[in-house]
């Protein structure tokens, strides 16, 4: 899944790979779920990317109305505070 590889690049400190596979998802008609949300907001997190993360999390939860989990505000929590 996407979610899956955005995680893995975010995990081998490739933010900016993390983010560009983000994007190409939503350009191919696919839905980010939540868990592609904080994968995302984690490679922002490794990047020191805080205001990013923010703005994703603003997007996952207001323009798509997705409900955030624990994982979700923790990341994006964890991000704030790089």
């Amino acid at each position: 899944t996407y979610a899956a590889v955005i995680s893995a690049c975010a995990k081998g400190g490739q933010w900016q790979k993390a983010l560009e596979l983000f994007d190409d998802m939503q350009h191919r008609g696919l839905a980010p779920t939540v868990i592609a949300y904080s994968a995302a907001i984690s490679a922002c997190d490794r990047a020191g990317q805080w205001q990013k993360a923010l703005e994703l999390f603003e997007d996952a939860t207001t323009r798509r109305s997705l409900e955030p989990d624990v994982v979700l505000f923790n990341a994006t929590i964890s991000a704030c505070g790089s």
